[in-house]
């Protein structure tokens, strides 16, 4: 049984009693969880990682890149590897680790958190990129930081937010949406991003087991990948998954595919 399983399953155990809260309406929760529906675009995708848990399916509109930035590392770091050596600086952080697995020479490592305020071992996204980016070119962000997320993404600034063209995130505890103090937090990160970006894939971590409440089916933790505006061409909501490309993070457990409900939460 893989680490990621066992701390999922711990999180599902804490929140076994998955209820839709009072005052919050079953309309509310489609219409957020139709934000997070894939669009296929012109740009075909590709896989960078491994064939498992780290691997992501991203636009292949790579070339030109000028740095990644990759906050949340682990045991692998098979998609840093695969853009450094596509001659793609990386810069990772976690505060949890001491270092990384693997050297390279285009890796940069600090132990920090990324958080929504810069104060002891967390800094912000902002204050992170202005200390390593370029000061010109576009950058691809992969973050995986275990719920974090959601207070972290609402607090960067669109000026910094513009400069990635490829967001590719992970989303953790997503059968919180039945609460109305969660869901708000992650409609205010979903909605600052599709400012900026469009979804175009959306893979289910089979790590733990759907969730469900008033009917409608959660999957604990989802990979979205998203490419900015002025990349996406003749969007159309993709609702043939998963992918070709796609892999099941966890070998050994059933694999999980979107609901194929959601496709009908538009409001």
């Amino acid at each position: 049984m893989s680490d990621t399983y066992k701390r999922h399953r711990r999180n599902l155990k804490a929140n076994l009693a998955y209820y839709l809260q009072p005052g919050l309406s079953k309309a509310r929760i489609k219409s957020f969880l139709f934000k997070l529906m894939p669009y296929k675009s012109d740009v075909p995708l590709v896989r960078i990682g491994g064939a498992a848990d780290g691997g992501y399916l991203v636009p292949d509109v790579l070339d030109g890149l000028v740095a990644c930035f990759s906050p949340g590392v682990s045991e692998s770091m098979d998609f840093d590897m695969d853009m450094m050596n596509r001659g793609v600086p990386s810069f990772m952080a976690d505060a949890s680790v001491d270092g990384l697995v693997e050297d390279h020479p285009l890796a940069t490592f600090d132990k920090l958190f990324i958080g929504p305020k810069t104060d002891g071992e967390f800094i912000t996204l902002d204050d992170w990129v202005a200390r390593y980016a370029p000061k010109s070119g576009d950058m691809i962000l992969q973050m995986d930081i275990e719920g974090a997320e959601f207070t972290t993404l609402p607090t960067v600034s669109d000026t910094t937010l513009s400069r990635f063209r490829i967001v590719v995130l992970e989303l953790h505890n997503m059968g919180r949406v039945f609460r109305a103090g969660k869901l708000a937090e992650y409609e205010a990160m979903m909605d600052k991003l599709l400012c900026h970006y469009t979804v175009v894939h959306t893979h289910v971590n089979n790590c733990a087991p759907l969730v469900t409440a008033a009917g409608i089916n959660v999957p604990p933790v989802l990979e979205l990948t998203l490419l900015r505006h002025d990349f996406v061409k003749n969007a159309q909501l993709q609702t043939n998954l998963p992918h070709p490309l796609d892999k099941p993070n966890v070998s050994n457990r059933e694999d999980y595919t979107l609901p194929s409900d959601w496709a009908a939460y538009k409001s």
